[in-house]
This record gives structure tokens, C-alpha cells and sequence, in this order.
């Protein structure tokens, strides 16, 4: 067991979502300082959060009480993802259900494993709810690196190399399209002995609280109740 200085929750309550969406603003204010209307529009409530089919996760610091940490999942129904508003996915993939994860924001300087939280969250979700693939879209080359490393794969890429494409969702601006395997996640991990894996799966940690107004249970248990992201036939599966 590890406790972190950190809670990770799902969460849906308007307090909570206007600190989500003040740390979205800041944090893209950072790093797209270019982009002024892009962190103003991310200050605005979102519609998207309140749907039934997304949860928007937040990490809140312990000794402060503030979030320094969130992400978004949607799965790919009752609606396609976002990105496949800007892109059409392999059709393997788009054959498959999908969730991508979307609006991830730290707080600059937040402890490191806050990244490394919100990521273990989104794939106990996915697994929870039979969600074949995880879908992101990664700007910088570092964020590419370090999810290649846990096995994504760029769908995009062919033999003349990757292939970003600027994404509506995103501000127009030009991403990797990568996509992870959830089940095969981690035997992959275990088998490169990723540095990740212990706490990723090794470890539970009594600080996630995937299942909103309730207590921690240990890590089998979680992956059994956590709110299912609902199974979807083919035809829901294939994009609109």
C-alpha cells in the first residue's frame, strides 16, 4: 500500500469542475502562450464534462486542498470520440471500443507521481469498462517518448515516418494520434520491466477514489466496481 500526498476522484459537482477548469486555463496559458483564446475558452464551462459517458478526474493536493492535477476520459459512445472529428482512425482501431483521454492539465510543480496517478486512473478505468484501446493526442516530443515507452503506438505513422495532424479539439494544433492496447498493457509492462509497473500494478493505493462518495476498497475489488464504461456492439463501436 502507498498513500500519496494526493487524492485522485471522479467528480461532477460544479466547485470541483470550475477548479478543473481554472487549472486547464493555466496550465495551457504556460505552455501555449500564443494561444490566449485557447486558455480562455478552457476557463468556460464545458458541457462535456456533465455527460454521462466522460469522467473528468481530479488530484487534489492534501496539505492545500487545491487541484493541481486533472484528465478527462470519453469513450465512444453514445458519441465518436473528439479526435475523430478531426481524423479518421485505422479501421481496426475505430472497430474496437476506444475511450480517449483528453484535457490533461498539472499544476507546475506538483509532485511528479501526479502524472503517473492520473494515467493509472484512466487505464483502471478502461479496463473496468472492457474498453479495447486508450486514444491521446501528444503535441510535444517528450509526451510522445514517455507514451511510446508504456506502449502506445503512433496509428498514424507509415514507412515515410509519423504524421501529426492539427486536432479542432485542441486548438487547431498539430498532434500524434497514439493508441494503447489496455488489456496488453500490462504483460508489455512486464515484460520490458517498465519502471513504471510496481506502481502501476503492484501497488495499491488507498488514495484513488474512482467511485464517486465512497471508500477506497483494495486493488481486485476496485477493478471490479469501478463504474463501467459500457460495452458497445460493433455498429456502436464503428464511428459515426
Amino acid at each position: 500500500m502507498m498513500p500519496l500526498g494526493f487524492t485522485v476522484s471522479a467528480v461532477k459537482d460544479e466547485l470541483s469542475l470550475r477548479e478543473v477548469r481554472a487549472l486547464r486555463s493555466q496550465a495551457y496559458g504556460r505552455h501555449l502562450p500564443d494561444q490566449p483564446a485557447m486558455s480562455e475558452a478552457l476557463a468556460r464551462p464545458d458541457p462535456s464534462d456533465l455527460a454521462a459517458h466522460v469522467t473528468v478526474l481530479a488530484c487534489r493536493d492534501k496539505a492545500s486542498g487545491d487541484v493541481v492535477g486533472t484528465a478527462r476520459i470519453q469513450r465512444n459512445h453514445p458519441q465518436p470520440l473528439p479526435i475523430e472529428a478531426s481524423v479518421a482512425l485505422p479501421a481496426p482501431l475505430a472497430a474496437q471500443t476506444r475511450a480517449e483521454v483528453t484535457r490533461l492539465a498539472i499544476r507546475c510543480g506538483a509532485d511528479p507521481l501526479v502524472r503517473q496517478a492520473l494515467f493509472k486512473s484512466c487505464w483502471m478505468l478502461a479496463l473496468a469498462g472492457h474498453i479495447h484501446n486508450l486514444v491521446i493526442g501528444a503535441r510535444s516530443a517528450p509526451l510522445v517518448r514517455i507514451y511510446k515507452s508504456l506502449g502506445f503506438v503512433d496509428v498514424l505513422a507509415d514507412e515515410n515516418g509519423s504524421h501529426p495532424v492539427p486536432l479542432a479539439h485542441a486548438g487547431g494544433l498539430l498532434h500524434h494520434v497514439l493508441a494503447l492496447d489496455v488489456a496488453a498493457a500490462e504483460p508489455r509492462w512486464h515484460a520490458r520491466r517498465h519502471p513504471w509497473y510496481e506502481f502501476m500494478v503492484e501497488t495499491w493505493h488507498p488514495d484513488l477514489h474512482l467511485l464517486p462518495g465512497t471508500a477506497p476498497v483494495a486493488p481486485a475489488q476496485a477493478l471490479l466496481s469501478l463504474p463501467a464504461l459500457p460495452r458497445a456492439t460493433p455498429a456502436q463501436a464503428a464511428p459515426a
